[in-house]
């Protein structure tokens, strides 16, 4: 099956923040990924914006509502971010249950403790036809308990295959395989996301059945500053082939 690839932008905005202005242009960026052939856009708003911002969600809302884009947008459920998030009308939602200060996404939703919690947002995110996806780690009684709430998909926190992977691939896939294997059993549909690369990207996805998206922005942006945008789209697409 084809396996997506939606490009996480918020670097991108990092670097245009730096200098407070306009540049690099966020809007464009994210609309040339798409027209050099990316299915997705992933964004991950914080509330110190400190990437990107609540008016780049109001532009990239107004943007891609136009086209067959996915737009995702991922972050912690607070009320601010769901008002946000819901309003912009998203293809996916994915929830992360990242505290406001970390620097970045290291785990997924344990979805036994925060059972109810998870459950009423993710009611009210689909009560307006919007996909809920939980960012989630490879144990199978999280899995389970997140096909018990109804979400749609789980996207897989990846940044242990990738930090294994040069060493010994087998041992790194091997819990994701498993997780996988089981996902599809009970019919929850299969994302992963976190430091996946041209280097580790095809491995992956050749050993996880019915892949449906991947979530990738660091490595990716940097690879631009080499080989070019245009080039670095189809160069991950290449290697989410077969």
């Amino acid at each position: 099956m084809n396996t997506k690839l939606s490009v996480n932008i918020n670097k991108v905005a990092t670097i245009r923040n730096a200098r407070g202005g306009s540049l690099p242009d966020v809007l464009k960026f994210a609309k040339d990924c798409y027209r050099y052939g990316a299915h997705g856009i992933t964004i991950h708003p914080r509330p110190d914006q400190r990437h990107i911002t609540f008016k780049d969600v109001e532009d990239l809302a107004d943007e891609f509502p136009k086209s067959d884009c996915e737009y995702n947008i991922e972050g912690y459920p607070s009320d601010a971010f769901l008002k946000m998030a819901i309003d912009a009308k998203p293809s996916q939602i994915t929830l992360v249950p990242d505290p406001p200060h970390v620097l970045t996404s290291d785990s997924g939703w344990n979805t036994i403790t925060h059972f109810d919690f998870l459950k009423d947002v993710i009611q009210k995110i689909q009560s307006h036809q919007i996909r809920v996806s939980l960012f989630i780690d490879t144990h199978l009684d999280f899995i389970e308990n997140a096909k018990k709430l109804n979400a749609d998909r789980i996207e897989f926190y990846t940044g242990y295959y990738a930090e294994m992977f040069p060493n010994d691939p087998e041992k790194a896939i091997f819990e994701y395989k498993k997780a996988a294997t089981f996902a599809n059993e009970i019919g929850i549909g299969i994302n992963a996301g976190h430091d996946l690369s041209l280097e580790n990207l095809h491995y992956f996805k050749s050993q996880i059945p019915n892949l449906l998206e991947v979530s990738i922005g660091h490595a990716l942006i940097s690879d631009c500053l080499y080989f070019g945008l245009e080039n670095t789209i189809s160069m991950y697409l290449r290697k989410l082939e077969g």
